[in-house]
């Protein structure tokens, strides 16, 4: 099968950079520090509502690699025009929510405006979540199922990739092949406090189980020196994508 043209080509590649914070000085100042040591900038939901987009907009236009992490959700009208619309922007990633109908409308969306070099990314189940919070969102199954379900079902929509935590990226790799790229959030270098998330891996775990890129926002952002917290992270992932000696 072939591989997906936005897997990854080094480790620091690899290396999502989460602008987790309040303000756009605050998000500029981040990427001066860690300029050139990550692959990639995410932007979430508190950014954007403080000028994240233009933000998202600008670094796409100085050559940057953006993830745009907006979970889309709505009806399918609605989802085949916004993403028209973030096609335009120039980002390389952006997320939806894994329902079937909402990632065969974002696929739609960006067929219409001519397939651009835009990354679809299906999110599969939260890793703040655990079982308990699953059940209670009135989800029955077993946690692991409902994320390979919504792993198979973006591959059938056509999706570029999907987002999933670590602890299930070695059952989902199989089902994917090397077609759909994995981005995990959730990871912690060792000694890191996991904070909200609850399933939760190293940047070493998460790359032999399969991860093609890896999401990491505090442990950078909150270091007293984010871009050597930055060059630490990517050493592990590059020790762990070493061959193993005979």
């Amino acid at each position: 099968m072939p591989k997906s043209r936005f897997a990854p080509t080094s480790s620091r590649d690899r290396l999502a950079f989460a602008l987790d914070v309040p303000t756009v000085g605050e998000a500029e100042n981040l990427v001066r520090q860690t300029d050139g040591k990550v692959g990639v900038y995410k932007i979430g939901m508190e950014l954007q509502f403080a000028g994240g987009l233009e933000l998202a907009r600008d670094l796409a236009a100085e050559g940057r690699k953006i993830f745009l992490d907006v979970k889309l959700h709505d009806i399918d009208t609605t989802i085949m025009k916004a993403v028209r619309n973030v096609a335009k922007m120039g980002v390389t990633f952006v997320t939806v929510h894994g329902y079937p109908k909402t990632m065969r409308a974002a696929v739609a969306g960006l067929a219409a405006e001519g397939n651009p070099d835009l990354c679809l990314l299906g999110v599969t189940v939260l890793t703040s979540m655990d079982e308990a919070d699953l059940h209670a969102a009135g989800y029955r199954g077993p946690l692991a199922d409902v994320v390979e379900t919504r792993a198979r079902d973006a591959r059938a929509a056509g999706m570029g990739g999907i987002v999933c935590a670590g602890t299930e990226t070695e059952r989902l790799r199989p089902i994917l092949g090397d077609e759909l790229v994995i981005v995990t959030p959730g990871i912690r270098p060792a000694g890191s406090a996991s904070g909200d998330q609850r399933r939760v891996m190293t940047p070493a775990e998460a790359m032999r189980t399969g991860s093609d890129y890896l999401v990491v926002g505090r442990p950078i952002s909150q270091a007293a020196d984010p871009g050597a917290a930055a060059d630490a992270v990517v050493a592990e992932i590059d020790g762990a994508l070493e061959p193993v000696p005979a």
